[in-house]
């Protein structure tokens, strides 16, 4: 079977540089060729504007300020202001595409990341980090977007502007010139030797952030548990100390770029410093002209605020690779459990058929320890068979291995014959139906969390399947019935309540598959028959797989298969299996106090 690639560690990432990551970020940039070219322009634009107007300056210089130049001075005076009129335009023009375009690739950034993880498998779930996924989702697509907008736009100016000031200073002083470019290798070596440490602490400082948000986003989700135990204290200590860790990786990556920065602030102006002071001496000996050492003055000044600035932007670049990076493991994970090219198209209509052939089984997290099989198992169409055995007998993974979470490393499952690795994964689930032990319940109304199972439902289906599951008993006491808002995961709904939401979903599914598993073990009698009822009625007609510990719960089913330690050891009906001596009959016997 193929496995996922495994995420690139904090360390590998930091030991390495991976501008190359960014790569990644061209296709969702596809969609705005025309205003990237629209921005590129206007880049262009503003850059030649701006490398034009030290040629009117050495014009104005060279001729004087004389009164008889008056005229001449009022011209290049006003072609500056033109000049600078075109320049703010293009400038405009450049900043609204670029910040729209960094706005946009962010969002489909954040939309592709996204559907990807909700693609996922259950492999993925069980070693991902919620907390984590939710900070690069927040935290890296914002670097991403200050990147795109601000920092890109920046860039290319700056290097535009550096290509242009540098060739305008060969043609004013070819001299004068040779002296920067002398200069050029100790600005430009000590930019590139610093920027791999300059790379690797931001990105330390985006891993240890996102370490601390994954925690609290844990400790935030099970904040009445954390209170409930005396944890608070504890908590705020282990968050504070992840903070203040991320502060001082943040720290350290800021003091290097600054540092960064101000070396090669003191190399440019240095090197300026010293052009100047070459270029005065050839004014005084007479072989350039006072205009021409100013337009030169004008390049070099533009050429090393454009390469101060660059070193700024490699900053940036430096932690949007890291982003960059984090956002494309996700983007490139795949799932252990994969759809074929051609899937088969269920049966019409559907019986229900199940079949477990030689099915064996092991979490992919832990390999060693195997969790089924082999199970050879067959339910009829429309037939209510009961599943029970030991806590860790398996029971809750025939139901992940029915619904495609997971793939078994053998045998297969079919539904009415046809292979459900065959099928489309959104085919196979339209099959089933499933009542989980503890619902999740989202930060919706009643009435938005039912129709969870069928969102083209109306309102008037969701509220029989309420009815059905007893939901309006709770909801009519409510102040606004079915569309008041609860809290997320359910936290102002009692146990009970959180799981009659679960299984009106249930009904409302109407699937020919029903999934229980223990799905009335939070009710009390009174409700629980209410509810039983409503199952029953649910179940006529279509195949049931119940998990129960509670035997009374299955005396009706149609079989019981008992499991244990991964093995089908018994079958039959309650009377059948009561009457034996085998593990179900010590079952009955714990909870009916007699083996019947």
């Amino acid at each position: 079977m193929n496995k996922s690639p495994a995420p690139v560690s904090a360390e590998k990432r930091r030991a390495r540089p991976d501008f190359s990551s960014l790569r990644h970020l061209l296709p969702f940039i596809g969609q705005d060729w025309g205003r990237v070219a629209m921005a590129l322009v206007a880049l262009a634009a503003a850059s030649v504007l701006t490398l034009l107007v030290p040629l009117a300056v050495r014009r104005m210089v060279d001729f004087g300020f004389s009164a008889e130049n008056r005229g001449l001075v009022d011209a290049y005076f006003g072609m500056i202001v033109l000049l600078t009129l075109g320049l703010a335009l293009a400038s405009a023009i450049r900043y609204y595409c670029v910040m729209t375009i960094g706005e946009r690739v962010v969002a489909r950034i954040r939309t592709a990341v996204f559907a990807r993880v909700m693609a996922l498998d259950g492999a993925f779930f069980d070693s991902a980090r919620s907390g984590e996924i939710v900070s690069r989702l927040s935290a890296d697509t914002t670097q991403l977007k200050s990147t795109f907008g601000a920092s890109a736009s920046v860039a290319l100016r700056n290097l535009i502007l550096l290509i242009g000031a540098v060739v305008m200073m060969v043609v004013t002083s070819p001299q004068l010139s040779a002296y920067v470019m002398l200069a050029i290798p100790a600005i430009v070596l000590p930019l590139v030797a610093a920027g791999k440490g300059v790379r690797g602490k931001s990105q330390f400082a985006q891993d240890t952030l996102a370490e601390a948000m994954s925690f609290a986003t844990e400790r935030v989700g099970a904040a009445r548990i954390v209170q409930g135990f005396g944890g608070e204290k504890a908590a705020t200590k282990r968050f504070g100390d992840a903070v203040d860790t991320a502060y001082a990786a943040a720290s350290k990556a800021t003091g290097a770029r600054a540092v960064l920065t101000a070396v090669i602030i003191f190399l440019v102006f240095a090197s300026i410093t010293f052009v100047l002071w070459t270029g005065a001496k050839s004014v005084i000996t007479g072989e350039i002209s006072p205009g021409r050492l100013s337009q030169f003055v004008f390049y070099a000044v533009f050429a090393a605020s454009a390469l101060s600035q660059l070193s700024d932007v490699f900053g940036e670049l430096s932690q949007a690779a890291g982003a960059s990076q984090r956002l494309s493991e996700l983007l490139h994970t795949e799932p252990l459990v994969r759809e074929i090219a051609e899937p088969r198209a269920p049966a019409h209509p559907a019986r229900g058929a199940l079949a477990f052939e030689g099915v064996v089984f092991a979490y992919p997290g832990a390999p060693e320890r195997r969790v089924l099989g082999p199970i050879d198992l067959h339910v009829k169409g429309g037939e209510r068979v009961a599943i029970v055995g030991p806590s860790g007998a398996g029971k809750t993974s025939l139901f992940q291995l029915l619904m495609r979470f997971y793939d078994p490393q053998q045998g297969r499952i079919r539904i009415d014959g046809i292979a459900i690795d065959e099928m489309a994964l959104a085919d196979l689930r339209a099959l089933v139906a499933s009542v989980p032990q503890d619902p999740v319940i989202f930060a919706d109304t009643i009435m938005g969390n039912i129709r969870l199972a069928r969102p083209d439902a109306s309102d008037e289906d969701v509220r029989l399947a309420a009815a059905k599951a007893s939901v309006a008993a709770f909801a009519d006491r409510l102040p606004d019935g079915l569309a008041t808002m609860i809290g997320e995961r359910g936290v102002t709904l009692s146990g009970g309540e959180r799981q009659r939401i679960a299984i009106a979903r249930a009904i409302l599914r109407d699937a020919p598959i029903l999934l229980l598993d223990e799905a009335t073990s939070a009710l009390d009698a009174e409700n629980e028959h209410a509810v039983q009822k409503a199952l029953d009625a649910a179940m006529k007609g279509r195949t049931a797989l119940v998990i129960a510990h509670r035997l009374s719960t299955i005396r009706d089913a149609d079989r019981i298969v008992v499991l244990d330690q991964g093995r089908l050891v018994e079958e039959g009906t309650h009377e059948m299996l009561a009457g034996a001596e085998g593990l179900y009959a010590r079952l009955a016997s714990l909870q009916f106090g007699v083996a019947n």
